[in-house]
């Protein structure tokens, strides 16, 4: 089954200042800077890989407009430079309404050869990056008064069991409790939480470092036959983001067949 058509924007984040984590590329945070776009918002985008960051931020500058696109190196890891990141937004725009969450790390390993290190990297910028830039946006939210938006990216793996993916998995089914958590928390300040659940959304840096048999197995168990386009997961948080969703918080949406 191929893919639908391309959805054109509808305004729906007209003015609205985003920030999107690891969004330098082909990937859900790449297409979810341009779908914001698309809709109106403008886009603060950060991810690790400073000279991919660099070049999808002039891509799109050059297509819509240097005032709308603004980029800045950042991992997740390290609190001074996700402070750095809101921060930039706040400088250019006056505001920050939306947060993307989608900086993650996974790998394959079976958790008798798992090390300590490959454990901790994948829970600390998967889990723990989505702790740090959540409470760095909560903190400047609260402080307006404005409300906000935060979407966090989850995986069906935190539902679903999958052999080598216990490091990725844990991570994942803890930024979904963190979702909830947070939601409840972030109410009282007119801030929403909610998180999307992908399950197979394939881009070529995906490709690069999965087997084409694991590519196969996973495309087979979805209902539609075929892997998620970038694209029609950011639909979904262009939609979490906007009016639509005004009274969801603290839910995860899955964006696939394999829920459970």
């Amino acid at each position: 089954m191929t893919p639908p058509p391309y959805v054109p924007g509808h305004h729906l984040l007209d003015g609205r200042t985003a920030v999107i984590t690891a969004a330098a590329g082909a990937g859900i945070g790449g297409a979810t800077a341009r779908r914001f776009l698309e809709e109106g918002a403008r886009v603060v985008i950060g991810d690790a890989h400073a000279r991919r960051l660099r070049e999808h931020a002039a891509a799109l500058a050059a297509e819509f407009g240097d005032g709308k696109v603004a980029a800045l190196p950042c991992d997740v890891t390290d609190e001074d430079q996700v402070n750095a990141l809101l921060e930039l937004a706040v400088e250019r725009h006056g505001r920050l309404d939306i947060v993307v969450n989608n900086a993650g790390l996974g790998g394959t390993a079976d958790l008798v050869e798992m090390t300590d290190e490959q454990w901790g990297k994948v829970l600390d910028v998967t889990l723990n990056g989505t702790f740090r830039c959540t409470r760095a946006a909560l903190r400047r939210m609260r402080a307006t008064g404005s409300g906000g938006v935060i979407v966090n990216n989850a995986s069906v793996v935190g539902w679903r069991a999958q052999r080598g993916q216990a490091h990725y998995a844990a991570a994942k089914a803890g930024v979904m409790a963190l979702t909830r958590c947070a939601a409840m928390e972030a109410a009282a300040y007119g801030v929403r939480v909610n998180a999307v659940s992908p399950s197979l959304a394939l881009h070529p840096h995906l490709v690069k470092v999965t087997t084409p048999e694991l590519l196969a197995e996973l495309t087979e168990r979805e209902a539609f036959g075929r892997h998620a386009e970038p694209w029609e997961v950011a639909n979904v948080i262009v939609f979490l983001a906007g009016d639509y969703a005004s009274y969801m918080t603290g839910e995860t949406v899955s964006v696939s067949s394999q829920h459970a």
